[in-house]
């Protein structure tokens, strides 16, 4: 597998995840922990079902501690800290933060053999940010209340544990990514055990809040993470960082369309904004650097 099909394989993960808050939205008003629960079971199901074809997939389970903990610690780490975040602070506030992740991948990527960060990558991840600023800014000021800030620094440390994990992946790149069923299958037992601790279970009501369900640990909470994991091993870490900052755009293009939200000059702004990112890291990214 190519550099060039494995950034491809790994942007596809985008596009699921764009899909991640009109499917929430749609499933009704599920707890978080129990959401995460049901998705990633699903999600961990949709890794095992190759098995049926491939027996030989089982044994990827039998991985180092080290492994188990940077899945873990990816997966339900991540999320059980962002759902912390939108529990004591803003959501848009706490997304703002939590979206420096793209950002830190780009930095973080530099730390691995041969790795070079390059400034373009550098200008694009920027110019990202900055789109998904002004896009969270038009939805108001930000909330620097003292009572907002555990949430806030959950959010802070959510970016980290996300960024950390994907470029370490890299770094575990004899791990097939099958092994990401697993990590599923373990974050929803996880998130089943907080769900009980902490939440009160609601089922959905409809057929279409199942089927808006089953879609999401499907797509954005299942193949998503599959894709993501060739992507971080095989593709170019640096610019799916960069490309990353068009998910919470495209997740608000999906929401204008389903008719959740209204286009604003914002929203165009910001487009705007994260593409010319994605263009300086992807044109100018490719010059070779001076001797």
């Amino acid at each position: 597998m190519t550099t060039r099909t494995a950034t491809t394989i790994g942007f596809t993960a985008v596009l699921f995840w764009s899909l991640l808050a009109l499917l929430t939205a749609a499933t009704g008003k599920i707890p978080p922990f129990q959401l995460a629960a049901m998705t990633f079971l699903i999600g961990g199901l949709v890794g095992i079902t190759s098995w049926i074809a491939r027996p030989q997939g089982i044994r990827t389970l039998r991985q180092k501690p080290v492994v188990w903990a940077l899945g873990l610690g990816g997966l339900f780490g991540y999320h059980a800290l962002y759902f912390a975040a939108l529990r004591m602070a803003p959501p848009a506030e706490s997304g703002l933060i939590n979206y420096l992740w793209p950002l830190l991948i780009v930095l973080f990527s530099s730390l691995l053999p041969g790795e070079h960060l390059r400034r373009a990558h550098m200008i694009g991840a920027l110019l990202g940010f900055a789109g998904v600023a002004l896009l969270i800014a038009g939805r108001g000021s930000f909330d620097a209340r003292a009572e907002y800030m555990p949430g806030y620094l959950c959010a802070f440390i959510a970016a980290f544990v996300w960024a950390g994990y994907s470029v370490l992946s890299r770094r575990f790149g004899e791990v097939p990514t099958d092994a990401v069923a697993g990590f599923c299958l373990v974050t929803a037992f996880l998130s089943l055990v907080c769900h009980l601790a902490f939440e009160t279970t609601v089922w959905p009501e409809t057929q279409l809040q199942w089927l808006a369900l089953l879609a999401l640990g499907i797509g954005p909470v299942g193949a998503a993470f599959y894709v993501w994991d060739i992507g971080m091993k095989r593709g170019d870490i640096r610019l799916l960082g960069v490309a990353s900052y068009a998910t919470p755009v495209l997740s608000t293009l999906v929401l204008v369309l389903a008719g959740y939200a209204e286009p604003t000059l914002t929203l165009a702004l910001s487009c705007g904004l994260i593409v010319l990112g994605a263009l300086v890291a992807t044109l100018m990214g490719r010059k070779k650097a001076p001797a």
